[in-house]
C-alpha cells in the first residue's frame, strides 16, 4: 500500500475510513484537494506525472476504485466519484479542464416498488481525451481515444474514438478527428 508523501498530505484535505489501497505515484503533483475514501476496499490509483489541482475525489462503499492515468491533467473544481462497487478509469494523457464532474451513480437511490432503479455503472475515459469546461460524464460511459467533450456538454451515452461531442445531452458532431496539447 503506497501512502501519500508528506507534501500530498500537507497540501490536501484526506480522509481515509475503512480498508484502503493507495498507489500514490511519489511524481503525481496533487494540491489543494479534498480526498474522501469511505468504505472498505476501496481503491485510489494515482499514476505518475498526474496533475490534480482543486478537485474532489470521493470513493464511497465497497469495491470502489478511482484510476487515473500517467501524465493526466485535472482541473480546478472537478469533481470525480466512485460508488457502488463501481470504477472509474482514466486512462493515460488525458485532460480534464475546469469543473469536469465524472460519476458512477446518482448519488441517491431511486426505488420502484421497493426495488432500486437507479443502479451505479463503470465509467471508462480512454487514452488522450480532452473534456473542456464545465463537462458532465454520467454513469455507464466510455468515452473514445482521441476525442474532445466541448463546453458544458453532458454525456449520458458512450462515445466513439476520434470524435467530438458537444451538448446536454453530447451528440457526435465530428469524427475522424485527432488533438494535440
Amino acid at each position: 500500500m503506497n501512502k501519500f508523501t508528506f507534501l500530498q498530505k500537507l497540501r490536501n484535505k484526506i480522509k481515509l475510513k475503512g480498508a484502503v489501497t493507495l498507489k500514490i505515484d511519489k511524481s503525481a503533483k496533487i494540491v489543494h484537494c479534498k480526498i474522501e475514501i469511505l468504505g472498505s476496499n476501496n481503491t485510489l490509483v494515482i499514476e505518475e506525472g498526474v496533475n490534480i489541482r482543486n478537485t474532489h475525489i470521493e470513493i464511497v462503499g465497497e469495491n470502489s476504485l478511482i484510476h487515473i492515468g500517467k501524465e493526466c491533467i485535472v482541473g480546478h473544481g472537478s469533481y470525480l466519484s466512485a460508488k457502488e462497487g463501481k470504477s472509474l478509469i482514466i486512462k493515460e494523457k488525458c485532460m480534464l479542464s475546469r469543473n469536469v464532474k465524472i460519476m458512477t451513480s446518482d448519488g441517491h437511490p431511486v426505488y420502484e416498488d421497493e426495488n432500486i432503479i437507479n443502479h451505479a455503472k463503470d465509467v471508462l475515459i480512454n487514452e488522450h481525451v480532452w473534456l473542456a469546461d464545465n463537462v458532465t460524464v454520467l454513469k455507464g460511459v466510455t468515452v473514445g481515444t482521441h476525442s474532445i467533450v466541448g463546453i458544458n456538454a453532458t454525456l449520458t451515452h458512450t462515445i466513439e474514438a476520434n470524435a467530438i461531442a458537444v451538448g446536454n445531452p453530447a451528440i457526435v458532431v465530428k469524427k475522424g478527428i485527432y488533438w494535440e496539447e
